[in-house]
């Protein structure tokens, strides 16, 4: 364990610092740390929160600054910025790579790719950093095929609530291990990972398709995620003429230059989309993990990126999917989605998602339901509401099995979380009293009264 009676520096309490730490990329939630600290090594992560124990102020890591809803602010505590912890190796012959915390995911692409290998799963948006996004499990269009970010971590290191540096993994400290992945920075803060690299292809056909009806989408969403015949699967509801809405499809599946060609028709001739609305493109490899970087320039150039983002993604049995999603894209509370926000839609297997502390609906067949709406600056009536909307589409679908991703922008009670993690709070909670007896990590989300 680690003592210390005092900051490896003096905490930066500049106030355009300090407002900084104080957002997020949701832009709904603010509050002020008392200090940001910019840990150069390990032992400086140690320190502080050896020193912020005993003094009981609250402690979060910012990496990549992507929470939605004040997940990773401090009010009154540190705020450690890891974008110095940013290194990344990669071991091809052991198909293994090591990434510092504050390291974002473009740097472990980069790096990997290089090695011609790849993370089997990542999410969307390659600017997160690595200790966010598996405190959170992270889901992505192949998670269909190989489970969460966060299922592809061979060990951790990790510092706990009292400083201590502790390496866990599948067979060293493994209660610690299934308690930090998307344990939601709760009992530990991730320092270091070692992540499982599989072989990248070259390059990848990817097919858009577009659907007349609902029924037609989510019939061919579940062959697709059964069959297994595409490595990535991604879906949209995109806005229609008369209040309607168009559905689509987007599969991916690898190929090699120099090999047989791809057969288009034995891939997508037996699918119910519109025919002569199918949408082919051959890119390389990394162009479709850099996909959305080109969106992104735009809407930071627009400005749009600064706005208030209050998401909400949840988790959706099939069962109940079909009749949710239409209910909900029907709600006047949703129309703003239609002029400033993406629907997405896809399915997942709920045998492939093994990280513990996931939370997931019953059954095998589910759907991942994001509502990515971006809210009008300088309107903070107009926020509120899209939260309280975000509320109230969590409360029906729990009605109906479904589970909140929580990187939402959603209000969480104390007895929401314990009704989330169900059959898993006790063990949480015990490794909280464990490992964070002062309770000062990651205050944000509201677990603990």
């Amino acid at each position: 364990m680690t003592h210390t009676s005092q900051l490896p520096t003096a905490p930066s309490t500049r106030a355009e610092e300090l407002t900084r730490a104080a957002a997020d990329f949701g832009h709904v939630v603010s509050t002020r740390p008392w200090g940001v600290l910019t840990p150069r090594t390990v032992r400086d992560v140690q320190d502080v929160i050896a020193f912020a124990g005993p003094r009981g102020r609250p402690v979060s890591a910012r990496g990549g600054g992507y929470s939605l809803y004040g997940q990773g602010q401090a009010d009154g505590g540190f705020v450690l910025d890891m974008g110095a912890l940013n290194r990344v190796d990669c071991t091809p012959g052991e198909r293994t790579l090591v990434a510092e915390a504050g390291a974002l995911w473009r740097d472990v692409v980069r790096a990997a790719l290089a090695e011609h290998l790849t993370p089997p799963v990542l999410t969307d948006h390659l600017g997160s950093s690595v200790g966010g996004v598996l405190s959170t499990g992270g889901i992505g269009t192949s998670s269909h095929h190989h489970g969460l970010v966060s299922d592809a971590v061979a060990s951790l290191d990790v510092v706990t609530g009292t400083g201590e540096l502790v390496t866990c993994s599948p067979d060293l400290h493994p209660g610690l291990f299934d308690a930090v992945l998307a344990g939601l920075g709760q009992c530990a803060l991730i320092v270091r990972a070692t992540l499982r690299l599989t072989p990248a292809p070259e390059r990848v056909r990817r097919y858009r398709l577009y659907h007349q009806s609902p029924e037609s989408f989510f019939a061919d969403q579940h062959r697709l995620v059964r069959d297994r015949r595409f490595s990535h699967l991604d879906g949209q509801v995109r806005p229609a003429l008369h209040h309607t809405w168009h559905y689509m499809i987007e599969a991916v599946v690898p190929h090699r230059t120099g090999h047989l060609p791809l057969d288009d028709d034995l891939l997508i001739g037996d699918l119910g989309h519109v025919r002569d609305t199918v949408e082919i493109e051959d890119v390389s490899y990394g162009a479709h993990l850099h996909r959305l970087d080109r969106a992104e320039r735009i809407l930071r150039v627009t400005g749009e990126w600064q706005r208030p983002h209050p998401w909400l993604t949840l988790l959706l049995p099939a069962r109940t999917a079909p009749a949710f999603v239409a209910e909900v894209l029907a709600d006047s509370a949703q129309n703003d989605l239609r002029t400033s926000g993406v629907v997405q839609l896809h399915p997942l297997l709920g045998g492939r998602l093994h990280t513990p502390l996931l939370r997931r609906p019953s059954g095998e067949l589910l759907h991942v339901f994001s509502l990515m709406r971006t809210a009008p600056p300088a309107n903070p009536s107009a926020v509120r509401r899209s939260v309280a909307a975000n509320r109230a589409v969590y409360e029906r679908a729990r009605e109906l099995g479904g589970v909140v991703h929580p990187v939402s922008a959603l209000p969480m009670t104390c007895e929401d979380w314990r009704r989330h993690f169900g059959n898993t709070w006790d063990v949480l909670a015990r490794a909280k009293d464990r490992h964070d007896p002062y309770r000062i990590l990651t205050r944000g989300p509201g677990l603990w009264p």
